[in-house]
């Protein structure tokens, strides 16, 4: 169940599981309605909508916050997440926020070092390394890494734009140690998933522009060739939802691929990991668009 932000805490120690914060990016629109409309409530979902997706894609054990809320947006998604929390899988916790991630650092003596941001212009691929090493001792050297270990990942922005808007940029200004994950935009549920996937279950992304600081990673833990701990993720880049005869749409982002699928040829056929009723509701949007 969700809860409001929370004041900080005297001591801290490295957390068992990391913590996911989503910044709202949108800029609230003050006559808007106290409900959000039904494609935002998709990009909130678990059954039917995007950020109980989320809930799910980290799973019991862990909380996922959103903060910069308007109070509006408050009241409707603490009645969407916790209605999901109460029925059906277990999900990760969640908390609500009307400060900004920095506020609610401040309030947790967190400081902005231990905050990693997802950034497609960072330089550094995420790797399993970034929430799992161990900090170096008093004295010692971090072993070539540039900085971390993080306990809070942080992502900007609610729906993915295309083209591109960066709504990383004004997080990126304050200053945060950032990794990126790839060069393909992603929805925010679906990089906040592959996050979960690298820090915590030891996935690496298999990406071209990620190769060099995998290789790294596993270098530095004496690995050289993958392992079961050090999986590679599977890819569905821009994929085309097909509806029928003459109906389809593709999709402009990159997306983790569920469990693959005999395909039609005896091959297999890899579908995109999407909110469980994303499609329908894409569905119904290409059927208005043909209303006249």
């Amino acid at each position: 169940m969700g809860s409001r932000a929370e004041g900080g805490h005297s001591a801290r120690s490295r957390p068992d599981r990391p913590e996911y914060f989503i910044e709202h990016m949108e800029e609230d629109d003050p006559d808007a309605p106290d409900v959000f409309p039904q494609w935002a409530l998709l990009e909130i979902g678990f059954s039917s909508f995007q950020y109980k997706h989320m809930l799910a894609l980290v799973g019991p054990g862990s909380t996922v916050h959103f903060t910069s809320l308007s109070r509006a947006s408050m009241a409707s998604l603490e009645s969407q997440l916790a209605s999901s929390s109460s029925n059906g899988p277990a999900v990760a916790a969640f908390k609500l926020h009307s400060d900004s991630v920095m506020t609610v650092a401040r309030a947790r003596g967190v400081e902005l070092s231990q905050i990693c941001l997802l950034d497609p212009k960072a330089p550094h691929a995420l790797t399993f390394r970034d929430f799992r090493r161990s900090e170096p001792q008093e004295g010692q050297r971090s072993d070539g890494d540039v900085d971390g270990p993080f306990d809070w990942f942080l992502f900007g922005g609610i729906l993915g734009d295309d083209p591109p808007r960066d709504r990383t940029a004004s997080l990126r200004e304050l200053g945060f140690p950032h990794r990126h994950l790839g060069g393909v935009q992603m929805t925010t549920d679906t990089a906040l998933g592959v996050t979960k996937r690298v820090v915590e279950d030891s996935f690496r992304l298999g990406l071209s522009d990620s190769q060099v600081d995998e290789e790294a990673a596993l270098k530095r833990i004496g690995e050289a060739n993958p392992s079961p701990k050090t999986q590679t993720l599977t890819w569905v880049n821009q994929p085309e939802l097909k509806f029928g005869p003459g109906e389809s749409v593709e999709m402009p982002f990159r997306y983790m691929a569920e469990s693959p699928q005999a395909g039609a040829a005896g091959g297999l056929s890899a579908r995109p990991l999407m909110p469980p009723g994303m499609r329908e509701l894409i569905r119904k949007d290409l059927d208005r668009s043909f209303e006249f």
